[in-house]
């Protein structure tokens, strides 16, 4: 039993990884139920943080959203490999009108000649712009980033295949992540015999997004505090 009353049945763990897994599971539960995780406290933009804890996930000083971008960017990458299509992130020689890259880009082609280029995206559900469209429609918000990504992508032209991919916090998909995991999900079967491989991949990208959300919470804390004294774990 763990400080926050979950029990898991079948699991061992010590020291510090049990402290780390129990952090990362309460705070992801206290999340999906909309559980009172942690004493209000300011966040190191100064804004106040609420005791559900959630404006760690849209906060734009939160460490945890730039390790979730790259954990969901690196398990595509290795999904990419295993199916004997080498891929680099942030690529070069290809860049928006801005200046900015792409997320990732094969080296070999991915469909009808053309070399797959992605940039992946991961929304907060319940952020104040988006809350009023992800209430009447699940992945709503996910479905919007991936149109603004579209646009800011027009400038790649037909040389390449260009999907986003775009995720919410709270775990919806967007219809061109969908496409990117189907077509993915079946190379990754056809490669391994195996037909659990899709659903493996759709767990490792859920599993990036939950990790990188209890990071982006935990990471409002100020330097040097003590969990016991702010989060309920």
């Amino acid at each position: 039993m763990c400080k926050c009353g979950i029990k898991f049945s079948g699991l061992s763990f010590t020291g510090a990884g049990l402290d780390h897994f129990t952090e990362f599971i309460a705070v992801t539960v206290g999340l999906r139920i909309g559980a009172e995780i942690t004493e209000a406290h300011r966040c190191h933009c100064g804004t106040t943080v609420y005791r559900q804890g959630r404006h760690g996930l849209s906060c734009r000083r939160s460490a945890g959203r730039q390790a979730r971008h790259a954990s969901i960017n690196d398990v595509i990458r290795r999904a990419l490999a295993t199916v004997n299509v080498p891929a680099t992130l942030e690529p070069n020689g290809i860049a928006r009108d801005d200046g900015k890259r792409p997320d990732g880009m094969t080296l070999i082609p991915w469909s009808r000649g053309r070399p797959l280029v992605w940039d992946a995206t991961c929304v907060d559900t319940l952020a104040a712009s988006h809350v009023t469209a992800t209430s009447r429609e699940a992945g709503a918000a996910a479905a919007n980033a991936e149109t603004n990504k579209r646009r800011k992508y027009e400038c790649l032209g037909q040389d390449f295949i260009f999907l986003p991919f775009g995720v919410e916090t709270l775990g919806p998909w967007g219809p061109s992540a969908k496409v990117l995991f189907k077509d993915l999900s079946q190379r990754l079967v056809d490669k391994s015999n195996d037909p659990r491989a899709g659903a493996y991949l759709g767990q490792r990208i859920s599993l990036a997004i939950q990790r990188g959300n209890a990071a982006s919470v935990i990471g409002t804390l100020p330097a040097a505090s003590d969990l016991d004294l702010i989060f309920y774990l």
